[in-house]
This record gives structure tokens, C-alpha cells and sequence, in this order.
């Protein structure tokens, strides 16, 4: 995908484009595109920052109300019908559901900035029934903040953002790393707590929507 291209065409069409889609579950370059704008009105004014910054924060609140709503009314049935094939049974459908009735708010907010946390974490959110008003204000927090440094600090900072993306990246596909493997450690060591946690919290069979 060449994004000078699609910016020099289609300008803050393109930003909403690709941000919104990347949100709504597309494996797209969202935050890429964003920098690649912000870079582009600092050089060249033909767009303005703050219409970069309320385009990519509508698209991307946008984008993953409407992942959620898919993983809520799609995600959740496709996973109760066919969830036994990947070994997700009903115990850990309900572990995933425990969990994001206790954390999804911070999965939701900081996820936004991980690449792939912020490709599927709304549509996580709706698959595991988290609450639709309590996904919300943390949805368009996490949207308005990260549309915010992605337009602004590129902005300000000029091309010297491309020398610093590279390691920012790598840095934080570390992190985002860490942070999965812990956690995976951290369930698969209470899994038979949280088992019986999730059971107390949805007693009985799950229902298929």
C-alpha cells in the first residue's frame, strides 16, 4: 500500500479509510497512514492537523463500535458454535468473559495502542458480551488520545519521527509481547480459579446469542 499516494489523492478520505477499517478488524496500516498525514500537512499545509486528528478519532471510534457490534452479535455465536475446534470450550469461553468484565476496560484503552490489540480489540470486546456502554467511554478515550499523539506529536516533531518509528515499533512489539506471554502465564497458572470464578459469575449453559 503506498500511503503518500492515497494521501495525495483522496487526502482525509484515505486517513478515515484506512484508520476506520483498521479498527473495525482489517489488518491495515491505520497508525502508519495517521503519522504519514500529520508529516504530510507539516511539509506541505495541504491538509490541517486538527482535521487529521478529528477525522482519525471519529474513524476509529467508528470503526470499533462497529467491530464490537460484528463480535457481539457474529463473533460470539460463531465462537459458542465452533469454539470446541480451537479448544475453546464453555469453561474458557466464560474465563474470557470473566476477564473482560474485570479488565476489558484497560484492554480496550491501551490496546489502542498495539498494533494488533488494536486491530481486534473491539471485536474481542463484543465476542465476549463486555457491555456496550462500558466499552464505549473507554473505546473513545483511547481513540481521541491516540488520535491525538499520532496527528499532533508527528506534527510538531517533523521527519524526525521517521528516524524514531522504527525502534518505537520494535520497542513496543516488545512490550506488547511481554505483556501477552505474562499474561498467558498469569491465566494458565489460575486457570482452575478463574474456572470456578467464571462459573460462579455465569452459572450454568451458555446462551447462543
Amino acid at each position: 500500500m503506498n500511503v503518500h499516494h492515497l494521501l495525495n489523492q483522496y487526502g482525509y478520505a484515505a486517513v478515515f479509510a484506512v484508520v476506520g477499517a483498521e479498527s473495525l478488524g482489517i489488518p491495515l496500516p491505520g497508525e502508519t497512514i495517521l503519522i504519514a498525514a500529520a508529516l504530510y500537512a507539516g511539509s506541505t499545509h495541504k491538509l490541517s492537523v486538527w482535521a487529521i486528528f478529528v477525522v482519525a478519532a471519529t474513524a476509529a471510534i467508528t470503526g470499533d463500535n462497529i467491530g464490537f457490534w460484528i463480535g457481539n452479535k457474529g463473533g460470539y455465536r460463531l465462537l459458542h458454535r465452533y469454539g470446541r475446534y480451537i479448544r475453546a470450550d464453555d469453561t474458557k469461553i466464560k474465563i474470557g468473559r470473566l476477564i473482560f468484565d474485570r479488565h476489558g476496560g484497560k484492554v480496550v484503552f491501551f490496546g489502542r495502542f498495539v498494533s494488533v490489540l488494536r486491530t481486534y480489540a473491539a471485536f474481542l470486546s463484543g465476542t465476549l458480551k463486555m457491555r456496550w456502554r462500558r466499552f464505549l467511554p473507554y473505546n473513545a478515550s483511547g481513540g481521541i488520545v491516540w488520535a491525538a499523539i499520532y496527528s499532533f506529536v508527528p506534527y510538531a516533531i517533523g521527519n524526525t519521527i521517521n528516524k524514531a518509528s522504527k525502534p518505537v515499533d520494535i520497542g513496543l512489539g516488545v512490550v506488547a509481547a511481554a505483556i501477552v506471554a505474562v499474561g498467558i502465564w498469569v491465566i494458565r497458572r489460575q486457570a482452575g480459579r478463574l474456572a470456578v470464578q467464571a462459573e460462579a459469575a455465569y452459572p450454568g449453559p451458555l446462551p447462543r446469542r
